[in-house]
């Protein structure tokens, strides 16, 4: 296992979009030290900021985090990284395969464009966790997100296919969905709100949009297989099927071909 040990603050904001077990393995100590991580004409190193202890293995530690360490795992695609404590922004943004862990919480726009792999936050995350980044088409598109805190407000905006599991959520959770799986125990106002298709399991939510329309309780074998896939993830998500539903179809002012589904 690989080990990067943070000895201080970092003095500005640091990009980890290029350090990743694959990339290190090829490197010797004194090369991955000398790898340019600031984001300003500092300069700053990733020897300036952490000890480097590498062993060429598939598995990179962070021992001890920082809101300013920008697109951790950004750039995986096997192999696993966990961090002790917090990450800023863009957390796994885009990653293709393997696993992040962080300890602690999560900047804005976690798992923003991430296709393949899991993404794990034990503490909380910000604004637009699985949502797209800026002008982006789309946000999560097919990894794994999984926020055992709170996530913030447009959890899951624009997200095209995958799954996201949260405690709790804010504002506009799965807002302008494409598509996938947003689970969470509950959200703010206005769930769904522009979404296009998707599933979106609730426990409990704030104001509806009036573009919804409630279409009853069912038993559907979709529900069982949704409850045995989540189960693997966070049995508290799949207990939430294991009540009766009340599902609701919208978003009308759009194609209308999402789905809400809360506890009656």
């Amino acid at each position: 296992m690989s080990t990067l040990t943070l000895r201080a603050a970092p003095p500005e904001r640091l990009d980890f979009l290029n350090i990743n077990p694959a990339a290190l393995s090829r490197l010797s100590q004194g090369e991955a030290e000398r790898l340019e991580v600031g984001t300003t004409r500092t300069g700053v190193r990733l020897g300036d900021c952490f000890a480097v202890s590498l062993d060429g293995s598939d598995t990179l530690t962070l021992e001890g985090g920082h809101e300013r360490l920008d697109r951790v795992g950004a750039s995986l695609s096997a192999g696993t990284i966990r961090v002790t404590g917090d990450v800023g922004q863009r957390l796994g943004a885009g990653m293709a395969g393997g696993r992040v862990t962080v300890t602690g919480h999560a900047g804005p726009y976690a798992a923003s464009g991430a296709t393949g792999g899991t993404i794990t936050i034990e503490g909380d995350a910000g604004d637009y966790a699985g949502g797209a980044v800026y002008a982006a088409k789309a946000g999560l598109d097919g990894a794994t997100l999984i926020i055992r805190g709170t996530a913030g407000a447009h959890l899951g905006d624009r997200m095209r296919r995958g799954t996201i599991v949260a405690g709790r959520a804010g504002a506009f959770a799965g807002s302008r969905m494409i598509a996938g799986t947003l689970a969470a125990l509950a959200v703010g106002d206005h769930p769904g709100l522009g979404m296009r298709r998707g599933t979106l399991l609730l426990g409990a939510h704030g104001r509806m949009a009036s573009t919804f329309v409630e279409t009853g309780t069912h038993d559907l074998v979709f529900l069982r297989l949704l409850a045995k896939a989540l189960r693997g993830l966070s049995a508290e998500h799949a207990d939430l099927l294991a009540k009766p539903l009340r599902r609701y179809s919208g978003d009308l002012a759009t194609i209308a071909k999402g789905e809400i589904w809360v506890a009656a």
